[in-house]
């Protein structure tokens, strides 16, 4: 693409320079694209910077969402998913339980488990050991992504484990990569205002580092919609492009839109598609050391993420059966999605799906 991109601003047309160029972007380009209304050039650079890295292609996984429990000590304000122990509505299952549950939905193509939860302090460490190794032993063929980097920090301090240590011993129980949950936004401030009462900043990527230093390749996020700042957001993206420079252990970056307390909220309470767009497209001209950057349907919706294939996003996460958390907080959009519909979406953006694995290795191109 060559063409001169169509704006009178001076700083728009600069930072459309060092985009082309391949030059990193400031803090101050990053808190400029947030204030700027000009959303259809910010996509097109973020297009541009997409297209350089992935070309047309767009990736999907045939996942699986499980939780093994919902019982948890935090009480963080944004979220509608946990119980306290015995509340109506509260569970934790065994392994076995879990497994049932897997076969009833299960099919051959799934190569990923996706597993979040509570923190729960009612179970041991051992019980959380012993749910991966249960689901490893029974499907040895699916990765296990598990667990968020808040997760790590809460079994450390039950366990009196270091984070290596914890680590580690999941690991031997089949865990290949960690999810990207608990960052919401990597702010003391916002964590105080939203009691955001789990792992801080510098534990969330301290777990991370951790995790890289290991070998693990993890998985990133930002929820953002809430009493945060755009400085924030441009903010929480460059500690994680830090991270990212010394480990290069992060695979995507997922910008998870805040969903209200209840399905019934009206959409002043809800972040507008204009907001989305922008924010999947500054994270893909800020976090120019990632490959990829991704769409999350459950929480953007469909067309939007159909949408956004054209502004900065690569990857259209995947079929995930049944979620549950941005569905307990009011989310409207489909719990899961067929691998079908996936490739239609994505070809309908005139893009290429590609499915892959846990790590990005192509495991088929639907041309």
């Amino acid at each position: 693409m060559n063409v001169a991109i169509p704006t009178e601003s001076k700083q728009m047309q600069q930072i459309f320079e060092k985009v082309r160029s391949g030059e990193r972007l400031s803090r101050e380009d990053g808190e400029f694209l947030y204030r700027s209304d000009d959303l259809l050039t910010i996509g097109q650079m973020a297009n541009e910077a997409n297209m350089k890295k992935n070309g047309r292609k767009v990736y999907f996984i045939e996942n699986m969402s499980l939780y093994f429990t919902n019982v948890c000590e935090a009480h963080c304000a944004f979220c509608n998913f946990r119980k306290d122990e015995g509340e109506e509505g509260s569970y934790t299952l065994s392994g076995a339980e879990m497994i049932a549950y897997v076969e009833q939905h299960f099919h051959p193509g799934v190569r990923e488990f996706h597993i979040v939860g509570g923190h729960n302090p009612n179970v041991p460490f051992q019980y959380y050991i012993d749910s991966l190794k249960s689901l490893h032993e029974r499907f040895p063929e699916v990765t296990l992504k598990a667990y968020t980097a808040a997760e790590i920090d809460f079994f450390s301090r039950i366990s009196g484990l270091s984070y290596r240590d914890v680590l580690s011993e999941l690991m031997k129980a089949g865990l290949k990569s960690l999810t990207g949950g608990g960052a919401e936004i990597l702010s003391d401030e916002y964590r105080k205002k939203m009691r955001v009462d789990k792992a801080d900043v510098s534990q969330y990527l301290d777990v991370h580092r951790t995790a890289h230093n290991l070998g693990l390749r993890t998985h990133t996020t930002m929820l953002y919609g809430s009493v945060e700042k755009h400085e924030d957001r441009i903010n929480h993206m460059l500690q994680i492009r830090e991270l990212q420079d010394e480990t290069n252990g992060f695979l995507v970056f997922i910008p998870l839109s805040m969903q209200p307390i209840s399905p019934k909220a009206g959409i002043r309470r809800r972040n507008s598609a204009f907001e989305d767009l922008k924010t999947i497209a500054i994270s893909r001209l800020m976090l120019d050391n990632f490959q990829h950057i991704k769409a999350y349907f459950i929480n953007i919706g469909t067309q939007l993420t159909q949408v956004s294939l054209t502004m900065g996003a690569s990857d259209v996460h995947g079929t995930i059966v049944k979620e549950r958390i941005s569905h307990a907080a009011g989310a409207l959009t489909p719990e899961g999605i067929t691998r079908e519909d996936l490739i239609w979406l994505v070809k309908g953006a005139g893009r290429i799906p590609v499915e892959r694995d846990t790590f990005y290795n192509e495991v088929k191109i639907y041309e």
